[in-house]
């Protein structure tokens, strides 16, 4: 039996396949499409939690004696264990978060390489290495090591509920950690799938990665596990409470929070390719991508053509749960209520609606919302302020590529964006200057395919770093040590050194470095 074909056949007795400790209570989770029970769960409370991370801590251990290779070859199982089965897990999350199985192999996709990159380059990213003394400690060795935290505790998302903790969790796991997972109670099926997998691939080490189940009580109980830190993905509004009761323990934290990425289509932009990518970029997934497109500036030489595009692509879209459906339904249901705000703020303050919009006769079906293209919505509507999440996408003209940077940097998020330009060099720097973790020149969201690159925003969308070389430092605490090789005729940090020892070394501090003006 396939672990998806063990997930359906869950009740309440069973509670899927995650250990439900002592816990009584459980929850189900629904096929956002038709409403159909996909598994029912645990609501974990917290000495379920505490268990749990316990198992992990005695876990850690282990996983940390095996070394570099002995983790990576067991990382390289795990993916392997995916990669043969992604149709199964496509299938499953199609069912239960409601994305086209074509959208979710492609997701799959990517958290199998960014697996491979975190554990083929754990070693030499975070492995002991020599590194300079200065002149002071002339007669020391110095080394600089990343040490592994122990038990890092993840909160994941549910609109890309494989590829998004994944960026927390592999990068944990390949630095040495355990790691504890606690998916969106919307997604909990494709974490016990995720979890299962594990425990299949690497049964020497099943519990280096373990799964806690429930709503956000249960999420605040693995804040005050005394976990050795918390990667969490979601809005800025529940990253900030999140924050509040790691405080309560100092437990420190990743924020990968939510965007209001932007577009700039500059005066020589390839017009067909931007329109397609801002299309992709604010449709798919239904909108519900941190790092999609929501708001675009065109300049005044592109803006009529790019509309024209924009709205020629958009028209052929069609929401549905069918193979030939281009996004699915909305995840959350509640989020349709956000996304009808935004349409309706943009709307009442003037703004012109070229497709979709809030009218009933726009609408698919229940649970789904139609693709929307709004026309001159003022800056201050929330629907170029706030984070939408839905399938909508403003398009605004502006005199230059400088009044687009700016009003693209005229929010409190900084998580991604792109631009479109023909000059390398006008391209790449309009992209440095974008208030961004993340921007993309020519294309949409490939910084998150690039698993080298770090991945993570600035201001309301967060702090931290997964995915590279600063993923996997980010769940790891930097081990100074030095070794003294031989002493030196004076000690200056003895009291035995003698009265002169401070005169002489503050001339040789002059000689060496008080030409500098």
């Amino acid at each position: 039996m396939s672990l998806a074909e063990e997930l359906d056949a869950v009740d309440a007795g069973t509670a899927g396949t995650v250990d439900r400790h002592s816990t009584t209570e459980t929850f189900e989770s629904t096929a956002p499409a038709s409403g159909a029970v996909v598994g029912v769960f645990p609501v974990h409370d917290a000495a379920a939690v505490e268990e749990t991370v316990a198992r992990a801590r005695t876990a850690a251990e282990q996983w940390a004696a095996l070394g570099w290779d002995g983790r990576k070859q067991r990382l390289s199982a795990y993916r392997g264990y995916l990669a043969r089965r992604m149709h199964e897990l496509a299938d499953l999350v199609h069912r239960e978060n409601g994305k086209p199985h074509a959208d979710a192999i492609l997701e799959i996709t990517l958290a199998v390489d960014h697996l491979a990159w975190a554990g083929g380059h754990a070693r030499k990213s975070l492995g002991p290495r020599k590194v300079p003394t200065g002149l002071l400690a002339a007669n020391h060795t110095a080394y600089l090591e990343y040490q592994p935290l122990g038990v890092v505790g993840v909160i994941g998302p549910w609109n890309y509920p494989v590829f998004t903790p994944m960026g927390s969790i592999a990068y944990a796991l390949a630095a040495g950690n355990a790691v504890v997972f606690k998916p969106s109670e919307y997604t909990p099926a494709v974490g016990a799938w995720l979890a299962a997998a594990w425990r299949a691939a690497v049964p020497d080490v099943p519990d280096a990665f373990q799964l806690v189940t429930g709503f956000g009580e249960t999420g605040a109980a693995l804040c005050r596990a005394h976990v050795g830190k918390i990667a969490f993905t979601g809005s800025a509004a529940t990253g900030k409470k999140v924050m509040a009761t790691c405080a309560e323990t100092l437990t420190p934290v990743l924020m990968e929070l939510g965007g209001k990425d932007a577009m700039i289509v500059d005066d020589d932009a390839d017009v067909v390719a931007a329109a397609d990518a801002a299309v992709w970029g604010s449709m798919s997934n239904g909108g519900q991508t941190c790092i999609g497109i929501e708001r675009v500036y065109a300049t005044e030489a592109v803006y009529d053509r790019f509309v024209t595009e924009v709205t020629n692509q958009v028209r052929n879209l069609r929401p549905g749960s069918d193979g030939e459906a281009t996004y699915g339904p909305m995840t959350m249901p509640s989020q349709i209520d956000i996304v009808n705000r935004h349409v309706a703020d943009a709307t009442a303050a003037g703004a012109r609606v070229v497709t979709g919009g809030t009218d009933a006769d726009a609408y698919p079906a229940e649970g789904y919302v139609a693709p929307t293209v709004l026309l001159d919505v003022p800056e201050n509507s929330s629907a170029v302020q706030e984070e939408t999440f839905g399938p909508t996408i403003t398009i605004t003209r502006v005199r230059d590529a400088e009044e687009a940077l700016a009003r693209t940097n005229a929010t409190t998020y900084g998580l991604a964006g792109s631009v479109f330009s023909k000059s390398k060099e006008r391209g790449l720097d309009l992209a440095r200057r974008m208030k961004s973790g993340m921007t993309s020149v020519n294309s949409v969201l490939t910084f998150a395919s690039v698993p080298a690159l770090p991945f993570g925003g600035v201001g309301d969308s967060g702090f931290g770093r997964i995915h590279g070389e600063d993923g996997l430092k980010e769940f790891t605490r930097a081990k100074a040590i030095t070794r003294q090789n031989y002493a030196l005729p004076v000690n200056l940090m003895s009291f035995s050194r003698p009265a002169s020892a401070a005169d002489a070394l503050a001339r040789v501090m002059g000689m060496v470095h008080g030409k500098h003006r």
